[in-house]
Parts: C-alpha cells; sequence; structure tokens
C-alpha cells in the first residue's frame, strides 16, 4: 500500500493527498439511484467511477467499506427535493401499484445493469424507508440545536441562521447572498423563514402514499436527510470520501454538509469527489431534446440515434477512457473507435499465457508498472492508464509474433500487470471467451490442424483453419509454428 494516491476534492478545488482517517480502513458513502424510473446512464457512468475507485483502493490494500444508497421515499419533483408530488409515489398513483412494487421493479432492474457492466456491489446498500427512525433522531437533535423549526408539522432547516456562524455555500463557492439572489420563492413556500431553507421532515397530505408517524405528526423525511443519517450509521461522524455526481453539488450535498455540521459540528467527509457529466453530439442528454436512451437501448442498439448496439465492457471501457471529471460525450464515432480499442486490448490479453520465453529480454515491464500506478494515483487517471495498457498490448503482440524476445521475470510481470489493471482495476472482462480454458482450446485445436498439414490433409486444414475464422479467430502460419488471433 506505499502509493502516494492524489485526489481532487471539490471542497479544496484541488488535488491533495489520500490520507484516510483510519487507515488502513476507508469509509465512502455515494448517493445511489432513486427507483422510480430506469437507471440512465449518467448514473452508470458515476457508478462505473466509483467502482473504479473503489477497485483501485482494495488494490492498494485498503479496507474500503463502500456505502452506496437506494432512494425509495422522499425525494419530490423539485430540484431542491422540497417541492412537488413523491416521485415513486407519483409513478405508483399512475401505474395503479403499491409504491413498493414501483421500488422493487426499478431496483432490481439497477442492480442487473450495474451487474451486466461488471460493477461490484457495495459493501452495504442501504435504503430510506429502512432508515425512518435515524433520519427522525437526526432531526431531534438539529432542532435541539436551533438550526431547524417546525411550521404546522415540517420540519425546515434554517440556512440564514446556519450561515451566520458557518459557510452554507463551502462546497459550491458560492456566497448566501449570491444563492439567495437566484433562488426563486415558489408558491406554497411562504411558511419558510427563508427562501434556502429545505424541509428535513414533512407533513403528509392525506392522499400521500408514503408516511410515517413522527413527533410532529404524520409524514416523511425530506431528500437531503437520508443521507446524512445513513452515512453516520454505517461511517461514522465523519468519513472519509463522499460521491455523486456533479449536480448534487449546488443543492443536495450542500445541505448534507449543513445538516451534518448542525448536527455534529464537523464536515461529514474529508474528500468530496465529483463525476461530470455525460452529453450526446456535445449536447446535454435528455428527453426534450430527442437525444436521450437507456442502457439496454445502447447494448441492443435499438434507437434511433445510434447505428448499432455496443457491448457492454465496450461501453464500460468507452466510460473509463475519459477522466471521471471530464464531460464524457457519446456519439457513435467515438463508440465505435473504443469497440476497436477495447478488442484490441483484449485481444492481447488472450495471447498472455501463450507467448515463449528466451533466456534474454527485450523489454523491461518493471517501467511501465510503474507508470500504471502512477497514472491511477494522480486522481484516478484511467486514460492515461489505458494508453500505458495499450503499450502493454504492442509488446504483448510483439512477442507474440517473434519480433521481440521477453524472459521468464518480465513475462510473468506483465502477466501480472495485465490482470491487475485490465481485469481488477478497470473491471473489464473478455466477453467472447465463454471460459478461462478457450485459450487452451484453441491451442488444441491449432495443434490438430498442424497434425493434418504434416499428414498432407490440406482440406481438413483449410476446414479449420477457415471455421475458426467464422467464429472470429485468426491464423498466422510463420516459421516459429502457428499463432492464432482474434480478428
Amino acid at each position: 500500500m506505499k502509493q502516494n494516491l492524489f485526489v481532487y476534492n471539490t471542497l479544496t478545488r484541488k488535488k491533495e493527498e489520500f490520507k484516510p482517517l483510519n487507515a488502513p480502513h476507508v469509509g465512502m458513502y455515494v448517493c445511489g439511484p432513486t427507483v422510480y424510473s430506469d437507471v440512465h446512464l449518467g448514473n452508470c457512468r458515476t457508478y462505473i467511477s466509483f467502482d473504479l475507485m473503489f477497485r483501485y483502493l482494495t488494490q492498494i490494500g485498503y479496507k474500503v467499506r463502500y456505502v452506496r444508497n437506494v432512494t425509495d421515499a422522499g425525494h419530490l419533483e423539485g430540484d431542491g427535493g422540497d417541492e412537488g408530488e413523491d416521485k415513486i409515489s407519483k409513478k405508483a398513483k399512475l401505474a395503479q401499484l403499491e409504491p413498493m412494487e414501483i421500488v422493487q421493479k426499478y431496483t432490481v432492474g439497477f442492480h442487473e445493469v450495474m451487474q451486466i457492466l461488471n460493477t461490484l456491489p457495495p459493501s452495504i446498500e442501504p435504503t430510506a424507508t429502512g432508515h425512518i427512525i435515524e433520519q427522525i433522531e437526526l432531526v431531534k437533535v438539529i432542532l435541539e440545536k436551533g438550526y431547524a423549526y417546525e411550521v404546522d408539522g415540517t420540519i425546515y432547516f434554517d440556512v440564514e441562521k446556519y450561515n451566520s456562524t458557518k459557510n452554507y455555500g463551502i462546497l459550491s463557492g458560492r456566497n448566501l447572498e449570491d444563492l439567495l439572489n437566484n433562488t426563486r420563492t415558489l408558491g406554497g413556500q411562504e411558511e419558510k423563514h427563508g427562501k434556502l431553507d429545505f424541509a428535513l421532515w414533512i407533513k403528509a397530505k392525506p392522499e400521500h402514499l408514503m408516511k410515517w408517524p413522527s413527533p410532529w405528526g404524520v409524514g416523511f423525511p425530506g431528500w437531503h436527510l437520508e443521507c446524512s443519517a445513513m452515512s453516520q450509521k454505517y461511517l461514522g461522524n465523519q468519513f472519509d470520501i463522499h460521491g455523486g455526481g456533479i449536480d448534487l453539488v449546488p443543492t443536495h450535498h450542500t445541505n448534507e454538509i449543513a445538516q451534518h455540521v448542525a448536527c455534529c459540528g464537523k464536515n461529514p467527509a474529508n474528500y468530496w469527489v465529483h463525476t461530470n457529466m455525460l452529453t450526446v453530439n456535445g449536447q446535454k442528454m435528455s428527453k426534450s431534446l430527442g437525444n436521450s436512451f437507456l442502457p439496454h437501448e445502447l447494448f441492443t442498439g435499438n434507437n434511433s440515434i445510434l447505428n448499432k448496439g455496443y457491448s457492454p465492457m465496450t461501453v464500460r471501457f468507452f466510460m473509463l477512457q475519459a477522466h471521471y471529471r471530464s464531460t464524457l460525450d457519446f456519439g457513435n464515432e467515438a463508440m465505435e473507435a473504443s469497440e476497436k480499442g477495447f478488442k484490441r486490448l483484449m485481444n492481447a490479453f488472450a495471447l498472455l499465457n501463450g507467448l515463449k520465453t528466451s533466456a534474454t529480454t527485450e523489454v523491461e515491464i518493471e517501467p511501465l508498472m510503474t507508470r500504471c500506478y502512477a497514472a491511477m494515483n494522480d486522481d484516478f487517471n484511467s486514460p492515461v492508464l489505458i494508453a500505458e495498457l495499450f503499450e502493454a498490448s504492442r509488446i504483448i503482440n510483439s512477442v507474440h509474433d517473434g519480433k521481440m524476445k521477453i524472459d521468464e521475470a518480465n513475462l510473468q510481470l506483465l502477466q501480472t500487470l495485465m490482470q491487475t489493471f485490465v481485469i481488477d482495476v478497470l473491471g473489464l472482462k473478455d466477453e467472447q471467451a465463454a471460459n478461462d480454458d478457450l485459450p487452451n482450446v484453441l491451442n488444441m485445436v491449432v495443434e490438430l490442424r498442424s497434425e493434418a498439414k504434416a499428414n498432407k490433409d490440406y482440406a481438413m486444414s483449410d476446414k479449420i483453419r477457415d471455421g475458426l475464422a467464422k467464429i472470429g479467430f485468426q491464423l498466422k502460419d510463420s516459421k516459429d509454428g502457428t499463432h492464432w488471433t482474434k480478428s
């Protein structure tokens, strides 16, 4: 674990050396999905990014407790999460279903997409409805500390009072005056003391489907409250990393910090990490622009924007080719380029176990290994890592083609490098290989062809060659024998 990892911290707006509070243990909380509809690609990008971080932190020796919540209640339609109807309840009414049927359907769908994209499950995946008691207790403490007030069964957080001694805009970098000037007062919100005040607990109307008893009457928790309650329960009053999409910075994460500081006196996380937006051909992805599509449409190509479908690992590889803090732009040309790059990388990986060693070597792998770690230590820089892995692929192909020699020690290091960074860290897998025995099966088939040629059974030799070509494998004959590659 002797890696000097640097992470960009939204809170300080700079890269900082990663120093866990209680090494080798690391606490990481990531805001999960609101399960009222199919998971969208922007979410997928965020969770793939944090999966990369989870994998790398684990690989360099940290024991990570990764908590990613599921919002199954309390997220209202307004941008701040306080106005409008509950998203899940609204969907349930339209479908004439119980809210928990909606939750179940889309939670299962979310997990299926995450599995298809080969993300590791989090250590804990708590739900908002499973932590109502903890949320009520948190509201009680904030009320006792004087940072909240009650209006007819609804509890509001007093932003201006909080900001009089704390910095409400510490995460976004905006001051309270600017925030107030850019906030409109919505109808029905006159009961708030200030325009920026947000609901910790909301009084339920009679028709509201999801509600619970509380000291202030029947109601439900505000959207921001759940993450404070669950991160505190599972990671403590202070933990290492809090993550999510960049769209959560101005409101959700800003309010989380305010709640937590009001309750516990300190910022919940030392490092606030955010992924950037997803665009399509340079435009923000949205239904109104007609340029949005779901993960399964991307896999099948069943969308007018797409020329064809792309495999889940091609999609994962494409997302990792951009740094998580950069805007990621979907386009057919970019996807096709990623498809070729992914195949090139996995073709090289498939050749590793069949490489022949020499007594001498013309390549040293250790400097390459050092550069791979350096890329990931620079704020999880996956695009630079992938560039280094293409260099490793070039070496593998050169050795395989007999153009370069490698000794046993460097081959073992090369195998370790590829397994560590392609499989364990980037989380890629060979979608064409049915199992790990495929290279051995192919080598046996090549051997049978060689025997056929030796026996002058050229018809059988050609039949084997053409049959392999049909399923995507090309044979190359040379003075050193026959080698196979993926075409």
